[in-house]
This record gives structure tokens, sequence and C-alpha cells, in this order.
């Protein structure tokens, strides 16, 4: 049952996403641009209903019926989210794991689920390797550099961190992220995409430390402080 849930919940998110961006897609050729993510959505159906933009009705029309399957789509992620929060309560496991941002019932569901004990891996980053979160190395002229992310590991946990790392990030880029920290030197330098893959990493191998330790999330920049 765990399995089915966790599974069906990132192949939901992994249709959403599609769907958006196709909406998107749609949308921008009639010259009507709007940001990425699902937080965008109600700007995508306002765009839908404006009158004071001239789009041509067949182009409204299908539009809308893009935010009809995600409509669909959301009803169905609000209704597999209802069963981690029963499970949350009694879970100490899938409890500690929703302490890091990012992190919510389901992934916590699906690294229990799916993840094998913690203890198998020496180290937080042969976790992360495992997932398929560490870039694969190239060698040129001596140097090592960071190419494609391996298509190894468990793709369901694999997807959910990288959707939590991307949620992660569209908060920090609302809140404005820690000034100097890793994050905001990424965002400011990196992709979209490679920042939330290289932060899906990190939390992976925060995982492994609070599981092997049973201890809950903390910030790294607090508990340098």
């Amino acid at each position: 049952m765990k399995e089915q849930v966790a599974g069906l919940y990132a192949q939901h998110l992994a249709e959403q996403t599609q769907l958006i961006n196709a909406l998107r897609g749609h949308l921008a050729e009639h010259g009507l641009v709007v940001p990425q993510g699902p937080a965008h959505l109600k700007s995508l159906a306002k765009a839908l209903d404006a009158t004071d933009v001239a789009i041509p009705q067949l182009v409204r029309d299908i539009g809308r019926i893009y935010l009809e399957q995600i409509e669909q789509l959301n009803a169905k992620i609000a209704d597999l989210e209802k069963t981690p929060r029963r499970e949350a309560q009694f879970g100490e496991e899938i409890r500690r794991l929703q302490t890091m941002p990012g992190i919510g019932p389901i992934t916590a569901m699906a690294v229990e689920v799916f993840a094998p004990p913690m203890q198998t891996f020496k180290r937080g980053r042969d976790f992360a390797a495992w997932l398929g979160l560490v870039p694969v190395q190239h060698s040129t002229g001596g140097k090592q550099r960071l190419g494609r992310t391996s298509k190894m590991g468990q793709r369901d946990i694999r997807r959910l961190l990288i959707i939590g790392a991307m949620a992660v990030i569209r908060w920090a880029s609302r809140r404005g992220a820690r000034l100097g920290s890793w994050l905001s030197r990424m965002m400011d330098r990196k992709p979209l995409m490679l920042v939330a893959v290289a932060l899906a990493n990190k939390m992976a191998r925060a995982i492994w430390a609070m599981q092997t330790k049973r201890e809950d999330y903390r910030d790294p920049g607090l508990a340098a402080a």
C-alpha cells in the first residue's frame, strides 16, 4: 500500500509539472508569459480569462482543457496526501524526516518504503549515489568536472527530493536565501535545475545523517553558528 501511494504521488507530480509546462508553452506562443511552477497556476487561469488580451477562442478553450486536467491531478494528489499524514502520527522515522525543509509526508514515506536501511551505506554520499544524485565525474586534463546526473538510483525518491528541493528554492526566491549561504551562491550562479539537483543531493546526505544518528534535522548554518 505504501509503495503504491508513494509511486503514484511521484507519478502525479511529474504529470502535473508536464501539464503546467505545456500550458505555459501554449500561452507563450500567443505572447502570454507566466512564471514556472504550480504556485503560478492561478496566474495561468487569470491569463486565460483576461478580456483585455487578444487571444483566439480556440487557444482559450485548449488552455481550459489543460487546466481541467491539472485540477483533476491536484485532487488525486490531495487524496494521496491524506494517507501519509495518518501514518506520520505513528511513525517516528516519517516524523523525523519531515523536520527537513522540502520533505513532506509522502517523500518521508517513500524513503521509509523504498530505501534500504541507512546502515547499508557507509556515508551520506553513498546514499546520494544510490539515488542517482551524485553527478557523473569526467576527467579532462587532470581535472574533474561534473556531468549529467547518473540514471542509477531509486527513481521515485530521487524525483520527490528534486521536487522538494524546487519548493525550497521557490521559497528562497520569494523570501530571500540567507546572504552568503551555499544556496544563495548557487542561485546566483547556476541554472535552476542544476541548483535543485545539487540541493537534493545535500538533502539525501542529510537524510542519511538523520536516520543513522536518529536526530531531527539541524540547519547547517545554525549548527555552525
